[in-house]
């Protein structure tokens, strides 16, 4: 019986929530050995996206501290060998398969793409031996002051965000397009501004004139409203990783974690869709960013 990769990634996280742990923010929240963690990259250098983050955000909380992730056979290629024991982690890709059905009316055949997930084992270059010393460099450890980040403050200028400041609550009010911040120095520090206003750009890619984001939402608090919340925590996550930067964890989202876990067990492509929204918009930001080099990586889980 083949395994319904769908249902055992959503049961994954499902558990962890359970727990009152958000597995995008784990990581940080880890006694990690490099201080933080970036985006997971392939043995190419290229980033993970979309539901592949989370899963091995969540695989990195075993203590790994370098961010490259390979296959069994792409380490043999490079003449080295994963550790005897070690037990590898699950990342996707979506593909597709034809099939020919004839229309019982006409008796005219037509082909039809069915989608479908497909699954591969990878482990972290920390569970190999004998790769070149490049594939173990760890990310640099550093602290942030309670100074403005030149780069974030860069990042979300680029965007051309009406950004205001004042008050005491950060939202984003749609019907006027605008996100309202506090003032900076009100957050505890630099990096839980940037991650509070990169959940909030989120959200601001949602309105009709960019990726027109809609989940029904009728009321505060329904499904919709949860779902959003979802993809804006997620791609608050994908882009203080993008500009190294620590998210944080907001104690009013705390109450979502509830509507998170019936939504996902309602729903077994829940936790894709959400990823893959949150990846569209932190892609969205990144592609106003002026001089963006664009990637391109293998077909992700949509």
């Amino acid at each position: 019986m083949k395994t319904d990769l769908y249902q055992k990634i959503t049961n994954q996280i499902v558990a962890e929530l359970e727990k009152g742990v958000r597995p995008w923010v784990k990581p940080w929240s880890a006694e990690h050995t490099a201080g933080r963690i970036t985006r997971p990259l392939r043995a190419n250098g290229i980033p993970y996206n979309g539901i592949n983050v989370l899963m091995l955000w969540s695989a990195a909380i075993e203590g790994y501290a370098a961010p490259i992730w390979m296959t069994y056979k792409q380490a043999s290629e490079l003449k080295a060998q994963v550790r005897k024991g070690e037990h590898g982690s699950l990342v996707v890709y979506a593909d597709k398969m034809i099939r020919t059905e004839t229309d019982k009316a006409t008796g005219e055949e037509a082909e039809r793409a069915i989608p479908f997930l497909k699954g591969y084992t990878v482990f972290n270059v920390e569970q190999i031996d004998g790769l070149p010393s490049h594939y173990y460099g760890k990310p640099a450890l550093h602290v942030d002051g309670i100074e403005r980040i030149e780069r974030a403050e860069a990042f979300f200028a680029a965007t051309g965000a009406t950004i205001q400041h004042g008050g005491h609550m950060a939202y984003y009010n749609i019907s006027q397009d605008f996100v309202q911040m506090p003032p900076f120095e009100s957050f505890r520090g630099a990096e839980s501004y940037y991650a509070t206003l990169a959940h909030e750009a989120t959200h601001w890619t949602r309105h009709g004139s960019r990726l027109d984001r809609e989940f029904g939402r009728k009321r505060f608090g329904d499904e919709g409203y949860a779902m959003e919340e979802l993809v804006a925590e997620l791609g608050s996550a994908f882009v203080c990783a993008d500009l190294d930067l620590t998210p944080q964890l907001r104690a009013d989202h705390a109450a979502y974690i509830g509507s998170w876990i019936k939504a996902l067990k309602n729903d077994k492509r829940a936790i894709f869709a959400a990823s893959s929204h949150a990846q569209r918009a932190a892609d969205y930001l990144n592609g106003l960013q002026p001089n963006t080099d664009e990637r391109q990586g293998e077909a992700e889980a949509a």
